[in-house]
């Protein structure tokens, strides 16, 4: 418990001041941390991070982070339209030569997963830049609820947690404390949006806490199964106490794209 508390307070006394700085540093840290993130979807899938297919892999991931005005500029001053998804399709098309020259060493099924691995980490990490773009009020919103609801699920199931949410992926989480994480995030987040308005009206900003709350929390249970799958505690060993940066950022991988789609990262 002690590393684990050293741990959160150091990387919070980073973290904060990145968020708050914005601009290039913040997209430094978010290139680092796809970067990261990716080397631990590479070992979990016991492939060398010099590997042809990891590097690629973490390439893509940190190109995918830049923020959309940076694409706009290249696109602008090149003659062939270069963009995020092109990109992520010569990525993939490397991949797919990859698996004829490996001779099968590096197989299809091993694209996919590099492929996604691009897609969930690159996009997660990109819409975390361009919230910040947007104003640290909004990059704040969706911290918020990522944090309120996985310490509200931890307090409320610990404390009345009797049925289990998903006993097969994620065995400590309970529906008790899945319910209560929301029910706590939204009423939070009611007096957030009041001080910090958004993009929306404040009563449609609820309805999106409510429904990214609940988003956040299968962003964990995606990571659990992962996990699970692969048969490790961990993603990584980068945050002693905390895991890897897939285990800490799981929530916000899925809950900035979700906020992008329903709208509110304008």
């Amino acid at each position: 418990m002690k590393t684990r508390v050293i741990t959160a307070v150091i990387a919070l006394a980073i973290f904060v001041p990145t968020v708050f700085m914005g601009g290039w540093v913040l997209q430094v840290v978010a290139a680092l941390l796809a970067a990261v993130a990716l080397s631990e979807v590479a070992l979990m899938r016991k492939r060398l991070l010099v590997s042809f297919e990891a590097v690629i892999s973490m390439i893509g991931a940190v190109l995918m982070t830049l923020p959309s005005d940076v694409w706009r500029s290249i696109d602008n001053k090149v003659p062939v339209p270069l963009h995020a998804e092109s990109l992520l399709y010569i990525f993939v098309l490397l991949m797919l030569f990859h698996t004829v020259i490996s001779k099968n060493h590096f197989n299809f099924e091993d694209a996919g997963v590099f492929t996604l691995a691009i897609l969930y980490v690159g996009m997660g990490f990109h819409f975390f830049v361009q919230a910040r773009e947007i104003g640290t009020s909004t990059l704040f919103y969706a911290l918020l609820i990522v944090w309120i609801t996985d310490s509200g699920a931890y307090l409320i199931g610990r404390q009345i947690g009797k049925h289990k949410l998903a006993p097969r992926i994620s065995p400590n989480k309970t529906w008790e404390g899945s319910i209560g994480g929301t029910v706590v995030a939204v009423l939070v987040m009611a007096i957030y949006t009041h001080f910090f308005p958004q993009y929306y009206s404040w009563g449609w900003m609820l309805v999106m806490t409510l429904l990214l709350s609940i988003a956040g929390q299968f962003g964990d249970l995606i990571e659990s199964a992962l996990k699970r799958y692969y048969k490790v505690k961990d993603s990584g060993t980068i945050l002693p106490g905390h895991g890897g940066i897939l285990d800490r950022f799981d929530s916000l991988l899925i809950v900035l794209p979700i906020l992008y789609l329903l709208g509110g990262l304008q």
